[in-house]
Order: C-alpha cells, then sequence, then structure tokens
C-alpha cells in the first residue's frame, strides 16, 4: 500500500494503548527486513533516517527504496525523518516524499525550541505532514551530537504541556532517562515523571533510546501511554554482526551473501520489537 503519515498509525496506537516500533535504517537490505518483519507479524511501521544517513544517501533514495517496497506490502509504513537537525532538513525530506518529520529543538533554550518547532508545523501541517519534536534533553549519541549523562536534563511536564499548546506539534519525544546507544548499565527510567506527562499532554509520546532497554520497562512505558518506541542502535548491531560471520569466510565477495544475512538478522530482532511493542496484529 502507499506511504501513509504517522499520524494515522500514531493515533491508533495512543487508543489502543499499545506502541508502533519505529526502526532507524541505513541501506535497502535493513529496509526490506524492517517491512518483512511487519507483513510477518501484521504490524503497522515506521522506518526512520536521520542527518547522518541523509548525508550517506538522499532523503530521495530512501524515498525510492521505502515506497517501493512498501507499495508491494499491505501494512501500513509511514516514512519518518529521525532528529531533524534543522527547518531546511525537515522541508527537504517533505520535498523527497517523507510522510513524516521530527524536528529537534531540545537543545535549545525552550523558547527558540518553541519557535523552531512552531516554524517548522507551520510548513508541515500545511501539506498534512505530522511534526515530532523533542523536549529535554537525552544522554548518549545520536548522529555526531554527543550528551553526557549528566548533561541530560529530564522533560518537565508543565513545559511540556505548554510546549505542546504553543507548537501544535503532533508528538512529542519525552527525556525520562533514556539514551542514545547502547547502555553502560542498566537504564532508570523515571515512570513517575511520564505518568505526569501523559496526564496533561494529550498527544501520542514518544521514547527515544529503546536500544537496550529491559523489556519490561518498555512495556510499563507502553502501559503508561508510550506510543512509539525508537530502534536505531541494535538494529545496526544486527546487521553487522551477521555480516562479519559470513565474511569470515575469505572465499566470499559477494555482497548479496552477506547482505542477505544480515537482512535476516534484523528482521528477526525487529520482530522481536515489535512483539514487545504490541503492535502486532494491529495492521
Amino acid at each position: 500500500m502507499p506511504l501513509i503519515s504517522s499520524f494515522e498509525i500514531l493515533s491508533d496506537a495512543q487508543k489502543g494503548h499499545y506502541a508502533v516500533g519505529a526502526f532507524n535504517i541505513e541501506n535497502m537490505e535493513m529496509a526490506q527486513a524492517v517491512i518483512k518483519a511487519g507483513e510477518e507479524t501484521n504490524s503497522p511501521l515506521i522506518i526512520q533516517t536521520t542527518p547522518s544517513t541523509l548525508k550517506y544517501a538522499p532523503p530521495s533514495l530512501f524515498y525510492a527504496i521505502v515506497k517501493s517496497i512498501a507499495e508491494n506490502s499491505k501494512i501500513p509504513v509511514a516514512l519518518h525523518l529521525d532528529h531533524g537537525d534543522s527547518f531546511k532538513r525537515c522541508c527537504e525530506t517533505i520535498r523527497a516524499g517523507y510522510t513524516s518529520v521530527m524536528i529537534d529543538g531540545s537543545k535549545l533554550p525552550f523558547d527558540e525550541n518553541v519557535i523552531l518547532t512552531q516554524k517548522v508545523v507551520e510548513v508541515a501541517s500545511n501539506l498534512s505532514i505530522p511534526v515530532e519534536a523533542e523536549l529535554g534533553t537525552i544522554g548518549g549519541k545520536e548522529d555526531s551530537l554527543v550528551t553526557l549523562d549528566k548533561d541530560a536534563l529530564y522533560t518537565n511536564p508543565d513545559q511540556a504541556k505548554e510546549f505542546v499548546d504553543r507548537t501544535r506539534v503532533n508528538s512529542l519525544a519525552v527525556a525520562i532517562g533514556t539514551a542514545h546507544g547502547f547502555y553502560k548499565g542498566v537504564p532508570k527510567l523515571d515512570f513517575e515523571r511520564l505518568e505526569e506527562i501523559v496526564k496533561i499532554v494529550n498527544i501520542p509520546i514518544v521514547l527515544h533510546g529503546g536500544s537496550g532497554i529491559p523489556d519490561e520497562d518498555v512495556q510499563k512505558s507502553i502501559r503508561l501511554g508510550i506510543s512509539k518506541v525508537n530502534y536505531a542502535t541494535e538494529l545496526r548491531w544486527h546487521f553487522t554482526q551477521a555480516c562479519r560471520k559470513v565474511l569470515e569466510d575469505s572465499d566470499i565477495f559477494d555482497p548479496k551473501k552477506y547482505g542477505t544475512a544480515g537482512r535476516e538478522a534484523v528482521k528477526e530482532f525487529v520482530k522481536q520489537r515489535i512483539i514487545v511493542c504490541g503492535s502486532a496484529g494491529k495492521a
């Protein structure tokens, strides 16, 4: 089916008290893997690319790949810009055909984040493109940006409500103790803060840094109101590990051989995440 916006996918998740996995891809094989996992579990999906991925290949190329695969599938798929780093970047991906964008002004002062987000929402809403934003600072490494754990700022619930009211954003990523990349220990999530945010903010809430969070914590977050969970690092890890194993055989030099192994590894991982998020059977 044609690509759809994330608005419908996340609205259904919010109403149905489950979450939809949002999976970052780096190549064709990963896109194939994610959509195949969605087909095998009958789950809606959000496929994402980050700005660094779009420096590797343009958004028009990723759009063409995902669009082609999705059109031959029966599950709902949205193509989303993850951690959009500028107004220009958001416009670039919208022009390329992306059906959802995120503007990340979380490292700006509150009012500057509001102004930047308002600017993106104004353009995107005229084209019926939903916008995700972020309030609070999530630790770890995302693209070239590194936030030390001591500098991470948790989302203030009252500010979250003000931010949503002023920007009219469609979904909000919140900082409750997660981090980008692999965790050095077991993350400690602030569930009370999440519960308070969900009580006063009526749009879908997003959990970034899903890679490595214990399943029970992800599921508790979903019970408290999370509607979207982002996964990136673990997809890259599974793909690379599978390729490395194949390439132990020095006689193998056909990219299709190790690409197939990487694709299968990502598919199996994504299927597991879909089940944890509770979106299996919701397509």
